[in-house]
């Protein structure tokens, strides 16, 4: 029997482009290459393009998790009070991070499948001196998306005075975002919706958060001090680690590939593909974790269908044999769905094989499913006939 391909349906990793491929396979360049320091150059100005950011993109070999670390090292000590807001296992995990800081910390939880809402943390806020309040913007473990557009005009206007860090981990690149908005620090990883291999972090960084980490003089950190990447950052000639040079590359072509697909199309298309991966799981019996009006467009959590016993980890093996590989559920949810990434790159072939791979599979492990009723929903969404 031919094996069948496996497509990584996962919440990121994602499937890369096989240009991107390439790039990082291509023959190793000094990280003094002439060549590449013209090309790391690029990158960063593209980058800060892309988020409309007035002051510097850190570029850095490191996970998403190295970014949230980043992100707070830089502009709070135990002198700053902080607003840490949570809609899931992702935002529990900085709190975790601001905890182990020894931070002045106070917490604001959602239930999951919903979100903080800019009225919650308006109130929070508006209770003390606050000099940081952190989001997430896309929570990876639940589905949610963080109405952020709104959460940073209310920000804006009535907590001027407040740094506001987003976790973009599961979102940039996929979903609309504007530092302008008044964001002053958010981050991502580019294996998720900037369609890259694992392996680098970008934390775009305002002006304003350039300015407190400068007011604030030393810190304990090392490798994630902006201190020492800024003049890197700044003039790739110079040194402070030896950069990733081929996932940069692979990176720059990722961008390539973004800018020319357009930005708004690209937001628009992820958004379109969310709305279908949903009504086609819905035909089949599935139920959706985040709640109306929250759901995420480069994610979705899927639960078993109501009174029908599931189990959760040959459901899943079954998924992988047919041809989709999808990812556990988090928390309380552990065993009672799957996590299905819809991000980056996805053309109409993908979409469909991953959608019919869960489809085979839930039918395969006796679920009453009528055969083909989720293609249905996805063929007639892919051919414009909804």
């Amino acid at each position: 029997m031919i094996p069948t391909k496996r497509l990584v349906m996962i919440p990121g990793p994602v499937p890369v482009s096989q240009s991107v491929l390439s790039k990082l396979g291509s023959e190793v360049k000094a990280h003094t290459d002439p060549e590449f320091i013209a090309e790391f150059q690029q990158l960063l100005a593209e980058l800060r393009s892309i988020m409309n950011c007035d002051g510097i993109a850190f570029l850095v070999a490191g996970s998403g998790t190295m970014a949230m670390e980043m992100a707070i090292a830089n502009i709070a000590n135990e002198k700053d009070k902080v607003l840490v807001c949570s809609n899931g296992h992702f935002g529990d995990r900085y709190i975790s991070i601001c905890k182990n800081r020894g931070l002045d910390m106070t917490t604001l939880e959602a239930e999951w499948g919903m979100s903080v809402t800019p009225e919650e943390v308006d109130r929070k806020l508006s209770e003390g001196k606050y000099t940081v309040a952190v989001v997430t913007h896309v929570e990876t473990s639940t589905g949610v998306e963080l109405p952020l557009k709104e959460m940073a005009a209310m920000m804006k206007e009535k907590h001027p005075e407040v740094l506001f860090v987003v976790d973009g981990v599961a979102a940039g690149g996929g979903v609309e975002v504007d530092m302008s908005w008044g964001i002053d620090v958010y981050f991502t990883c580019t294996q998720k919706a900037f369609c890259c291999v694992p392996g680098m972090s970008v934390t775009w960084t305002g002006s304003r958060a350039l300015k407190k980490r400068e007011e604030m003089g030393s810190i304990r950190e090392s490798y994630i001090d902006y201190a020492r990447w800024i003049p890197v950052m700044t003039d790739t000639r110079k040194y402070w680690g030896t950069p990733a040079v081929n996932n940069i590359s692979a990176l720059k072509e990722s961008v390539r590939i973004m800018l020319e697909e357009g930005l708004e199309e690209r937001y628009r298309r992820h958004r379109e593909h969310a709305r279908l991966i949903a009504e086609a799981m819905s035909a089949i019996g599935f139920r959706i974790l985040a709640k109306e009006g929250y759901r995420s467009p480069t994610l979705s959590i899927f639960l078993y269908p109501e009174n029908m016993p599931v189990d959760d980890a040959a459901f899943r093996a079954v998924c992988a044999a047919e041809g989709s590989l999808v990812a556990a559920c988090l928390g309380d949810y552990a065993g009672k769905g799957f996590r299905m990434g819809h991000m980056g790159n996805l053309d109409k072939h993908m979409l469909i094989s991953g959608v019919a791979a869960i489809e085979r599979a839930a039918i395969s492990c006796g679920l009453d499913v009528e055969p083909g009723a989720a293609l249905a929903v996805m063929q007639r969404g892919l051919a414009g006939k909804y």
